[in-house]
């Protein structure tokens, strides 16, 4: 059957218990929508209103595309133009794009820009990605391939409308992304940015294939940063410390490229947040993006070794705690946390100096770095706010 991989639903923060302080995320599953309400948090919807959806598009989104255009060609034919009146028109020869200008950066991008088409043995659809490198190495996201299951077949359209087979090179559905190959060489590959360097108010395009219509290019701003989102249900999650546009994002954008106003590479797009009550995801202009930075480490690591790592300190956390910050409620043995000294009941309400209010931060936070590298833990210890240095470990992207 065909099927459409969101909304999914935003968890409580974390599961129960949350091992290893990064819960492991397995695939997301691409079932039937379900909604379900989020718990609002630093600006992330209306309680109760809003849920967050994976956006990868079924297949019969194309075929709805393909039927509006002919409607559209139909209509078109059935016009007149009456031959006894000239009006005039600029002639037929496009000039080339405004130096700049969304339309120059498209120009150039958009080449590198591919449509993923998954028939899975028991569900389809289909997303989007770009080339990472010129010998067919392509990123998208884990949610998109998540789609094959068992088994299935996996193909790239390209720009030019050819098509490849692809196989899978390694995913982390912590981060929600997988690499992907293709047979081919000499293709034309995106420039990477820096998403350290983005700030609220910055110009960006999206560019994918929404409901199957692939080219489709979107513009707007970057609504916030260091945004956490979850998505994800029944016990599988992805966390992202997301980069929130206005750029309209709708299923089937998921895995394509989130641009700056040069044309590089500063997120791939992943998630909406689109109103319970409706029945429908769609685009609301709260669209997220996975940071080009954590995924350019991921997608090196899977080229390099068809796994990548996921950092870890070494706890699990109070799903209930209603306080301000995570509390731990174990620590592993000769973990992170535990060589750092922290300890059971402990809160910890920062990193880094970034504030921490619920589980679902500290999660987040910690992904947002790379496994050994070190982090200021700042916490709270029978009523007393105390910090530590944490050195990262890492487990295997795989989970």
């Amino acid at each position: 059957m065909s099927t459409e991989s969101g909304p999914q639903p935003v968890a409580e923060s974390v599961p129960e218990s949350v091992p290893e302080s990064v819960p492991e995320a397995p695939t997301l599953a691409p079932e039937a929508p379900t909604f379900v309400p989020i718990v609002a948090r630093r600006g992330l919807g209306v309680a109760g209103t809003v849920v967050i959806a994976a956006v990868t598009a079924a297949i019969v989104g194309l075929g709805a595309g393909v039927g509006g255009y002919l409607i559209g060609t139909q209509v078109d034919d059935t016009s007149t133009t009456s031959s006894s009146i000239a009006l005039p028109q600029a002639p037929a020869e496009l000039s080339p794009p405004a130096a700049g200008s969304i339309a120059e950066v498209v120009a150039a991008v958009l080449p590198s820009v591919v449509s993923i088409v998954v028939d899975g043995q028991t569900q389809a659809g289909s997303g989007s990605g770009f080339v990472l490198r010129s010998d067919g190495y392509i990123l998208t996201n884990n949610h998109v391939v998540g789609l094959l299951g068992d088994g299935g077949k996996l193909s790239v359209v390209f720009n030019d409308g050819t098509k490849a087979s692809a196989e899978v090179v390694g995913t982390n559905p912590a981060y929600d992304l997988a690499v992907i190959k293709v047979g081919r060489k000499d293709l034309p590959s995106v420039t990477l940015g820096n998403s350290d360097a983005v700030h609220v108010g910055d110009s960006v395009i999206a560019i994918g294939a929404p409901l199957g219509l692939a080219g489709t290019v979107t513009a707007g701003i970057i609504s916030a940063i260091n945004r956490p989102v979850t998505t994800g249900g029944d016990g599988e999650a992805s966390f992202i410390n997301a980069i929130q546009t206005d750029a309209a994002i709708n299923p089937g954008n998921s895995g394509g490229p989130l641009l700056n106003a040069s044309g590089q590479v500063t997120g791939i797009n992943s998630a909406i947040a689109t109103m319970a009550s409706s029945g429908e995801s769609g685009s609301i202009g709260l669209g997220f993006a996975i940071p080009v930075n954590s995924a350019k480490r991921i997608a090196e690591e899977i080229i390099a070794t068809g796994d990548s790592r996921t950092p870890v300190i070494g706890v699990s956390l109070e799903i209930n705690y209603s306080g301000v910050g995570a509390k731990l409620s174990k620590v592993t043995d000769s973990s992170a946390a535990a060589a750092a000294g922290l300890e059971v009941g402990d809160v910890i309400t920062a990193v880094n100096g970034r504030p921490i209010h619920d589980a679902t931060e500290l999660v987040v936070a910690i992904r947002d770095n790379d496994p050994g590298e070190k982090i200021t833990v700042t916490f709270e210890r029978d009523g007393s706010s105390r910090t530590s240095s944490v050195t990262l470990g890492s487990s295997s992207g795989k989970g």
